[in-house]
């Protein structure tokens, strides 16, 4: 049983950086967009991600969950020695969606819908900034559970260089998730065009963001390279996705729209095994050498079966329809109107 929650666990992980990623992505691009396209921009994310942006952090919700259910060690140490990243973080996903809703279905049309916007598009970039140093606090070493030192229980563990290479990476990857997905959102011509000169633009400084964590892995002392190339899978891993990000420039060029998509999200999928494998089962890394382990910190025996069941029932229940959610306003996707402010 305690695989198959593993496997919801990292299963859930990655559909939150794709799908999610994506939707703060919009966000994001429309961040660093002129303001003379701003508002085509905005529109085409809109129509995107407005019918199911809420339904993607359901899948936060089911790794928080398993997480407090299934490992309590884990979630607990997290949430005491991380909790000002994590505040951070909630605080921009709910700043974001009341900002959502209120730049758009605001019945009062005034200045405020100026303040929701820039609420909006910030709390977008800060999010997935967050939620990547979170990441690298997990994975970075630093979380020392004996200190009594404010700064350095509480602050260190996820702000330094390595982290927050990471928030950056995380916030170029969204970027490039949404631009690669709002290419087929957008209609032919020169609003297509567009987004395929973002996404090789997101792309580009992904790259770059993500050769930044490798040099602050090095001045951090964190073993990043170990961990990815020293082991046929995470080697293996980078090697595929290398392969499809060539490929996927090559389908983008030329205009397609599913298949890129696809590959996108396999290299996020590949990134992610990378990263995770090498360190398996291991999930939180502390300083002194130790580590928080998916196996050895488990809740009683009882709890994982039931937890097991509750997620194979669950997903027979929730998958099903949230796969016809996202059909369902695919076929409509250019229909409606958006209201600029």
């Amino acid at each position: 049983m305690e695989y198959i929650i593993i496997g919801f666990l990292w299963l859930s992980i990655l559909l939150y950086l794709v799908l999610g990623g994506a939707d703060f992505g919009a966000g994001i691009i429309e961040l660093f967009t002129s303001k003379r396209h701003r508002y085509r921009t905005r529109s085409t994310a809109y129509h995107a991600i407005g019918p199911i942006w809420e339904a993607n952090h359901m899948w936060l919700i089911i790794a928080v969950v398993i997480l407090f259910v299934g490992f309590p060690v884990i979630y607990s140490t997290m949430s005491v020695y991380l909790h000002i990243p994590l505040v951070a973080m909630l605080l921009g996903i709910t700043a974001r969606g009341t900002a959502f809703v209120f730049r758009n279905y605001d019945a009062v049309i005034d200045n405020m819908q100026r303040v929701y916007n820039r609420i909006f598009l910030l709390s977008s970039f800060i999010t997935p900034l967050f939620l990547g140093m979170i990441a690298g606090g997990v994975i970075a070493g630093k979380i020392n559970l004996e200190t009594n030192d404010f700064l350095s229980a509480y602050v260190w563990p996820w702000f330094n260089w390595f982290s927050l290479t990471i928030g950056l990476f995380t916030v170029a990857l969204c970027g490039f998730l949404a631009s690669v997905y709002l290419i087929g959102e957008a209609p032919p011509g020169d609003d297509r065009n567009s987004f395929i000169r973002k996404a090789k633009q997101w792309n580009v400084i992904a790259v770059f963001c993500g050769a930044l964590v490798f040099i602050a892995s090095i001045v951090e002392s964190v073993p990043l390279m170990q961990w990815i190339f020293g082991n046929p899978v995470g080697a293996t891993a980078v090697i595929a996705a290398s392969i499809s990000l060539l490929a996927l420039w090559l389908l983008i060029s030329k205009g397609k729209t599913v298949v890129p998509r696809i590959l996108a999200g396999f290299q996020a999928s590949m990134i992610l095994l990378a990263v995770s494998y090498a360190h398996f089962p291991n999930f939180v890394i502390l300083s002194n050498g130790q580590h928080l382990s998916l196996f050895e910190h488990q809740a009683p025996a009882a709890t994982m079966t039931a937890l097991a069941w509750a997620l194979i029932i669950g997903s027979l229940f929730i998958l099903p329809s949230l796969f016809y959610l996202y059909y369902s306003f695919q076929k409509d996707r250019h229909k409606g109107s958006f209201v600029e402010h």
